[in-house]
Order: structure tokens, then C-alpha cells, then sequence
């Protein structure tokens, strides 16, 4: 009767996943907006609020189920493993929060857009690298899957934690299909140099690199202005 419970919940926590899942890909993809942009285009100013409200309540249900009851655990971080495990994570959000720097945070939530009425499918933002975009092309992504998986694992958080891998992995092509058509060759020539989400140290580029990426693209929006 317990496995049968166990197997419930966690069959529970891959749908709530897959239902959020779903519909933030739904919500993110370009035919939506840009549906949403001949049907509604009053509505495109919020839009990214929108968006990032729904992806923000969505994840909820997923959550409460993960961590409604712990165990048991199929490992624990302790001791030198503990301070390893909690390290790279303590580095991991340092280095999330030190790359905001580099984000047009008012653009990433949606207020620029909202308070200037911006009605355009494409992100406002150029088309610019972060010292960890050098490395990886998803830092975010690479960063929170070292944050998820140096937690405590019992099966709940470990289908969570795959469900999340597995997001990451699909979640990132379909975000690259976007960057294509709003960078063109100049993304897809990043895309050849750097890696997704694991750095190699053979596939990295140089800062004279990235200014380089950088001003091609801010040269090829000017020819299509």
C-alpha cells in the first residue's frame, strides 16, 4: 500500500511538471504572440507580465507536491560532502546573482514593455554576451541544474530534479529556435563556438570574441533598421 502511494505521488509530480511545463513553452513560443499580436495587440504591452505571473503561480502545485512529505532519502549530503554539496551551490546562486548585471531586469519582467506599450513579438533587448555567456550558452540553466543537484534527494525531489533536467535540456532548443530568428547568422555562429549548458574547456570564446559576435550583430540590426 505505501509503494502504491509513493508510485501515485510521484506519477502526480511528473504531470504537475508536464502540465507546467507545457503550457510555459505554450505561452513562450513565437506563433502565441504573434497571434496575439494580430488578434489582440492591445494585449502585447502585458504580455510579458503576463507571462511571468503565470510561470511564477504555475509553479506551485509542482512544488507543494515535491516537498509535501520528505523521504525517505535515497542520499544526504554530510559532512566533507555537506560543505562540497553546499558550496557549489552557494556559488551557483552567487554567480545567478552576479550575472544580473548583464539583464535588462524591467525588460526580463515586462515593465519596459508595459510602460512604453511596446507591441512586438521579438525581445526588446540587443543582442549582447555575459561573461558566462563565454562559456556556456544557457548560464541560468547550467547554474540552477548545479543548484538542483546538490540537494538532499528522496524520490520526490529526484523526479522533480529529472523533470527539471529534462526541461532544461528541451527548453533550451526551443529557446535557440527564437534566438535564431531574432539573431540570425550571428546566433547561429555563437551557437557553433559555445556550448549549451556544460562548459567545455576547448569551446569557449574570448572576450575579444564576444565584443567581436557583439558588433556583428549590432551591425546587422542597423542594416535591417
Amino acid at each position: 500500500m505505501l509503494n502504491a502511494a509513493v508510485d501515485v505521488r510521484l506519477g502526480l509530480i511528473v504531470l504537475a511538471w508536464l502540465i507546467y511545463f507545457g503550457l510555459h513553452s505554450l505561452l513562450a513560443s513565437l506563433w502565441l504572440k504573434r497571434w496575439v499580436v494580430r488578434a489582440h495587440p492591445d494585449w502585447m504591452p502585458g504580455y510579458r507580465l503576463f507571462f511571468n505571473l503565470c510561470a511564477t503561480i504555475l509553479l506551485l502545485p509542482p512544488l507543494a507536491l515535491t516537498y509535501w512529505e520528505r523521504g525517505p532519502w535515497l542520499w544526504e549530503w554530510t559532512e566533507h560532502s555537506w560543505w562540497i554539496a553546499n558550496g557549489l551551490a552557494g556559488a551557483a546562486l552567487a554567480g545567478l546573482l552576479w550575472s544580473l548585471r548583464w539583464y535588462d531586469g524591467s525588460e526580463f519582467l515586462g515593465i519596459r514593455q508595459w510602460r512604453s506599450g511596446v507591441i512586438s513579438v521579438e525581445d526588446q533587448e540587443s543582442f549582447h554576451l555575459s561573461p558566462l555567456h563565454r562559456y556556456v550558452r544557457h548560464p541560468w540553466y547550467s547554474l540552477g541544474l548545479v543548484l538542483v543537484w546538490t540537494r538532499d534527494m528522496d524520490p520526490a525531489f529526484l523526479a522533480t530534479a529529472a523533470m527539471i533536467t529534462l526541461y532544461f535540456l528541451l527548453g533550451s532548443r526551443l529557446e535557440e529556435r527564437k534566438l535564431v530568428v531574432y539573431h540570425g547568422e550571428v546566433y547561429r555562429s555563437y551557437r557553433r563556438l559555445v556550448p549549451s549548458l556544460i562548459p567545455l574547456p576547448w569551446r569557449y570564446l574570448t572576450e575579444k570574441q564576444a565584443r567581436g559576435l557583439a558588433a556583428e550583430a549590432a551591425a546587422a540590426g542597423s542594416g535591417r533598421r
